[in-house]
This record gives C-alpha cells, structure tokens and sequence, in this order.
C-alpha cells in the first residue's frame, strides 16, 4: 500500500513537473515567439571572460584560443586565466598562450586552492569591463557566442545570460552519445517555462555572461557559502543564478551562443558527476524555500514539483526494489525514453551526421535515472558538508573514498571498486556503483540546468 501510494505522489510530481516543462514552456515559447529571444545590437559592452582553472594541462590552450579567436572587437574584450594551485603544468601552458595573445590574455595564480567561485570574484576584482563571461577550462566556444551573449542584455535588470553548453566527444561511446539527447532537451526543453519568466536558475559556468556590477554587490554573500559550518566548493553556478535571481534581477539563455564540453565517458565519472549535481540540487532547492514563493506562482509551483520529486523519487524506487514492483516501472522508463529519443530524433534531422546521435541513444538513461536517484540522491544528503571542489583530475586515495563513505553511515567495502575506464553491461551497474565513495572527488563538469 505504501509503495503504490509513493508512487502515485511520484507519478503526480512528475506529471507537474512534465507538463511545466513541455506543455507550459512550449505554449509559453509559441505565444512569445516574436519576443522570445529578443535581442540588440547597439549595445556593445566592454567583456572579461573569466577562466577559473585547476589541473587541465595543455588542454587549456584550446579553452584560451577559442576566446582570443571571437568575433567580438579586441580592443573590448580581455581574458583572465586564474590558476587554483594546479598541481600540473596547466599555469605555464595558459602563460605560453598568453605570451602570444597581445596582452589581452592575463594569468594569475591563486596562492591556496580556493575553489571556483572565489576564483571568479578574485578575477571580477581585477577586471574593470562592464560584463564578465565566465567561460570553464575544458570548453571551447563559437567564435561568435560572446557577441550573442551580449546581445541578449535588452534590459538593465537583465543579470546573466547563459549560452548553449555542447558536448565534445558526442561519438566516443554509448554513455557519451545518451548524455548527447540529455543535454539537447536540458537546453532546447527543460528551461522553456523559466526562460519564459526571464527566471532561469541554473546558467551554466560553461559559458554565462554576467554584469560586473551585480557580482560586486554580491559578493558578501557569495565569498562566504557553507554548510553545516563547512565551506563548499560544489554548485557554484545554481548557487550564483539563484542569488541573482533572489536579489530581483532578470536571469535568461540563448541558444545562439554555444561552447562544446567534455562529458564523462565511464560510468566513474558519470556518476561522481550525478553525485555532485545531487548535492547542489538538495542545497538550493532547500535554499530557494525562503523565496521561490515571490516569484510568478507557476514557477514557484514547478520549483516546489521539483524539490518535492528528487527526495520522493529515491524512497518510491527503493520501496518498489523491496516489493518487487520496480520491473513495471523501469518498462514505463523506458517508453517515455524512447519517445523522447525519437523527438529528438527528428527535430535534429537536418544535422550534420556527426553532430547528432540516433534515437535509440537516449535508452541507458531508463535505467541510469532510477540508479542515480535511488543511490546518489541518499548519499548526497548525508555528503552535503562536504569542501572538495571535486574538479576531474582531482582524484582521492582509497582511503579518502572510504572515509567519506563512512562519514554517510554507510557500510565500506573491503576492497573499493576500481574506477571503471571502459563502458559496463548492464549487469555490472551495481558493482560499478560501490565504487561511489571515490568519484564524489573525481570527474565534475559545471552545472548543467538539467533535471
């Protein structure tokens, strides 16, 4: 009787949170479709791109270059490259570019390891322009993304402007090409009915515009973030879009500007990415609860949906395992799944070849979901204190997992899995996933505004 009424709360949530996100957003986008996406072009700001770095060795040239090879007038553009105490080579492949840049590439280094945010308010601090773009070290960007971020501040209440964050190595396996179909709706769908509402809150730090101004009068608030008196590093872009949000600014997106990223290609990572994502979500949904309510009631309602269906989920999946009832849902999964895959399918149609993925690459994700909410979801709740900045060459000892995993009051294997480096049959997802414990310290990107 519980199982079935967990998850028909679980089925209502979802249909809330569906029809917000595919039903609502897409009216909203059709009715507003002349103003949807508006734009100017007698605006043209002095820009900052701001890089926060740790560990990425001579891949951050290709970050860098991308940035000096934009479009955008040079002489109002500069790039600030901080180094967070890599432990690499990484600092002196950014000054080797820099050397070449003309000046208007500068590199600094942290003196201790500071975590992202603060590296961005060090380099804010050093900049003077009107917007900082704050662009991760493992993307590339269109030559053309900076002038589309800046085009889009139509409004002086208008705070951030995300862009449209990729993904790189789209071919290299079958978890690369779901996260393909994943990202795509996390961009061209899942923000519809907030983009709708100028009230995005989540811009990735992939590639975000921001006006200087505003993480200036912010920044009080977002020197200091802790929980449970623990300073944390994870979340940093929800944290920020939220504030801004909170602070009565306007937050929106565009698909016109892009940047391309890595995702994770192991199950390792993939998960350790979830892991993080988790806790960031667990934080400031909790956060929002102060202040969703002022905004329109339709978005607080979806906010609310959303929070409510992250911890429902996992309890529901864990009751239906028990009960052995899990079967039907997992088939229901996978038919919504498979729907959406060829949505996608046909909506990308016209792309080139290599730029998309067929339909049926949407699958895994069926079964990865329930994995990722059913486990991670607890896990993070019992991890949220934790300070690592969690970046993807970051990477912990055995014991490191262990005692993180044991802080959770959970049980600690003998022997910890080794991180998976190839892609897993099905049948070895539960063993792959023992190894959680490590990879809440490994492989991370910046946040994505996904579900």
């Amino acid at each position: 009787m519980t199982t079935h009424t967990l998850w028909v709360i679980c089925y209502c949530l979802a249909m809330v949170v569906f029809v917000n996100r595919y039903i609502a957003g897409i009216a909203m986008r059709v009715a507003r479709r002349k103003t949807w996406d508006e734009t100017r072009d007698d605006y043209e700001p002095t820009v900052t791109a701001v890089i926060p770095m740790f560990n990425e060795g001579s891949a951050i040239k290709e970050t860098l270059q991308s940035l000096l090879d934009s479009d955008y007038p040079a002489d109002k553009l500069s790039i600030i490259c901080i180094d967070d105490c890599s432990t690499d080579d990484s600092y002196e492949q950014a000054r080797e570019i820099a050397k070449k840049s003309g000046g208007r590439l500068k590199v600094i280094r942290n003196r201790t390891n500071q975590g992202k945010r603060r590296s961005i308010i060090r380099a804010t601090r050093e900049a003077e322009s009107e917007i900082i773009v704050s662009v991760d070290s493992d993307v590339v960007v269109d030559a053309d993304a900076v002038r589309q971020l800046t085009r889009r501040f139509t409004d002086d209440k208008i705070a951030a402007v995300g862009g449209w964050v990729d993904v790189r190595n789209k071919q290299e396996n079958w978890l690369t090409r779901m996260q393909v179909t994943k990202y795509w709706y996390s961009y061209f769908f899942l923000k519809n009915l907030e983009w709708g509402f100028k009230r995005v809150m989540c811009l990735s730090g992939c590639l975000t515009a921001y006006r200087r101004h505003v993480l200036i009068e912010l920044e009080p608030v977002l020197e200091n973030r802790e929980v449970l008196g623990v300073p944390i590093k994870y979340g940093e872009d929800r944290f920020l879009t939220r504030q801004i949000v909170k602070a009565g600014y306007l937050t929106t997106m565009t698909l016109a500007a892009r940047c391309r990223t890595f995702v994770p290609s192991t199950l390792s990572a993939y998960f350790s990415q979830q892991l993080r994502w988790r806790r960031s979500n667990i934080v400031d949904y909790a956060g929002a609860m102060s202040h969703v309510w002022r905004l329109n009631p339709l978005l607080a309602i979806h906010y609310l949906s959303q929070f409510a269906l992250l911890l429902v989920y996992p309890i529901a999946v864990i009751r239906a395992l028990i009960a052995f009832k899990f079967f039907p849902a997992l088939v229901l999964h996978i038919e919504v799944v498979v729907v959406l895959g060829l949505i996608y399918r046909w909506r990308t149609r016209k792309y080139p070849k290599e730029e998309r993925v067929n339909a049926l690459a949407f699958v895994p994700l069926s079964l990865l979901m329930p994995v990722t909410y059913a486990l991670l979801t607890p896990l993070a709740l019992f991890t949220l204190d934790t300070s690592s900045w969690e970046t993807r060459n970051h990477e912990a000892t055995a014991s490191d997992a262990s005692e993180a995993v044991a802080e959770a009051g959970l049980a600690v294997p003998e022997q910890v899995v080794e991180v998976v480096s190839a892609p897993l049959p099905v049948s070895a997802i539960p063993e792959a996933i023992t190894a959680t414990g490590r990879l809440a310290r490994q492989n991370s990107h910046a946040e994505m505004p996904a579900a």
